[in-house]
């Protein structure tokens, strides 16, 4: 980052008094502005609409807690204090006059660092990328600011959005919330790590292979991945367009709801009186345990011995369709690691040493794959989704592990190439079939630290599979 950038954050993160008249901003009775820091999305906007919560001194509380935060220069790439103010000043002064754009008005939410945002660096976690500054928001951004949500600033990332741990020497490595030894799960990070250290509600994300699952899995979060072309990628720094999708990282399943719906201008997802009664879950039996760590596995069980005694019907049977996406994009070649290169091939060659080896290898390793095997590869992801489909018209949704294993040691990944590059695909497996075969994706917290319920469903059928997690997320919690 240059000079100026850090000094700049630097003064944004340095603690400071709130004026008085924030001071004397009113919440409920006997109630903390701290008490907020961990709450819901959905339970802050409704204080705010009741007049018992100030988005201002809410603000304030969270640019406190960031500033007093010790891993806050590993969670944020840079802060938007300025922004946020106005935002949420702008909040404070619709919901005083009884026009509030939304649920969400005036609520905080952190953005990884690959959404454009105007005026604000915007580097996709690469050092490549440094000082990148856009003249204009992102749409996805542009729309969260016209639902009201107040946008405290860019979170770290992996470098380009191309790998599932999460770790990146060349910027910063957010933490783990559950352990200060875990990858955080990746590509967006920070992200999941301002939300389950309390920093922020809400959090927004991409995924192309698993990169708002895997970290949302690995930190007890929910992670929504959407279908692509739901939510317009203009502005969005690109890993691999024909996959990547943008989705919110939070602590429930309503608050992901009321994110999306913020997202796409469309009515929330309506979750009340959801039941596991009657619900059919497909759970495989090959592929998705291959190699799994014992964790992640007993986890599941667990969870489906909930859903089951909640009402949910759970076959266990092969899903070959899954096994054969994964194979397809391992024999003939990955699209997504070829169309990563095709994107940054010129960037990427023109200063290599800046790129962390391992993925520059990843990146590399697209630019080796043919024309050929890749178009093969797309017409049997194309097919196989259309099989999946037939197989799923008698079930609700496919179960799974999130992923297979238990977050890796941080500091082991960043010192042994061959171990990162063997974890980062086996922590990818079960999700990325997801995005290849063009699914919708619902992780939840699970009993099991680091571990989570992936939850497919069918393409744009968010709705019904955000009223599905909800169900299950309240059996879970029993």
């Amino acid at each position: 980052m240059q000079e100026a950038s850090r000094a700049s954050r630097a003064a944004m993160l340095s603690p400071r008094r709130s004026p008085p008249r924030l001071r004397r901003a009113h919440c409920a009775v006997g109630v903390s502005m701290n008490d907020w820091l961990g709450e819901t999305a959905a339970a802050i906007g409704r204080a705010i609409g009741a007049g018992r919560l100030d988005p201002r001194a809410l603000l304030e509380a969270h640019l406190d807690a960031i500033a007093n935060h010790p891993g806050r220069d590993r969670v944020f790439a840079r802060l938007t204090p300025g922004r946020a103010r106005a935002e949420a000043a702008a909040s404070a002064d619709r919901a005083a006059r009884g026009m509030r754009r939304g649920p969400l008005d005036g609520v905080p939410v952190t953005l990884k660092d690959l959404f454009d945002t105007a005026g604000v660096e915007t580097e996709g976690g690469s050092r490549h990328l440094a000082g990148r500054t856009p003249a204009r928001d992102a749409a996805c951004v542009a729309a969260l600011t016209a639902a009201g949500l107040v946008c405290l600033g860019k979170t770290h990332m992996t470098e380009l959005a191309f790998s599932g741990l999460g770790v990146n020497p060349m910027t910063a490595t957010a933490p783990n919330a559950l352990n200060p030894d875990w990858a955080p799960g990746g590509s967006t990070a920070g992200g999941a790590a301002s939300v389950a250290f309390g920093l922020s509600p809400l959090a927004l994300g991409t995924d192309t292979g698993g990169s708002v699952r895997i970290p949302a899995a690995w930190q007890s979060l929910v992670g929504l991945k959407t279908t692509s072309g739901l939510i317009s990628l203009e502005g969005v720094i690109p890993l691999a367009p024909d996959f990547d999708t943008v989705g919110p990282l939070s602590r429930t399943v309503e608050d992901a709801a009321l994110m999306l719906a913020a997202l796409t201008g469309r009515p929330a997802a309506d979750l009340s009186g959801a039941s596991l009664r009657g619900v059919a879950l497909l759970a495989p039996t090959d592929m998705v345990f291959d190699g799994a760590d014992p964790e992640p596995v007993a986890a599941f069980e667990a969870a489906v011995a909930a859903l089951e005694r909640a009402g949910a019907r759970v076959e266990r049977a092969p899903v070959p369709e899954l096994g054969a996406a994964l194979a397809a994009s391992l024999e003939m070649g990955s699209p997504v690691a070829a169309q990563g290169y095709a994107v940054w091939r010129e960037t990427i060659e023109a200063a290599p040493e800046l790129m962390y080896p391992p993925i520059l290898q990843r990146f590399r390793g697209g630019g080796a794959q043919s024309g050929d095997a890749i178009e093969r590869a797309r017409l049997t992801f194309r097919r196989l989704a259309a099989a999946l489909t037939a197989r799923m018209a008698a079930f609700d949704a496919v179960i799974c592990p999130t992923s297979p294993i238990l977050p890796p040691d941080a500091a082991r990944l960043l010192a042994d190439e061959a171990y990162f590059s063997e974890r980062n695909m086996l922590a990818l497996r079960n999700s990325r079939v997801g995005n290849f075969l063009g699914l919708s994706g619902l992780t939840l917290p699970t009993t099991g630290p680091g571990c989570g319920l992936l939850l497919n469903g069918r393409p744009f059928d968010e709705a019904r599979l955000l009223r599905i997690g909800s169900a299950a997320e309240a059996a879970l919690a029993r």
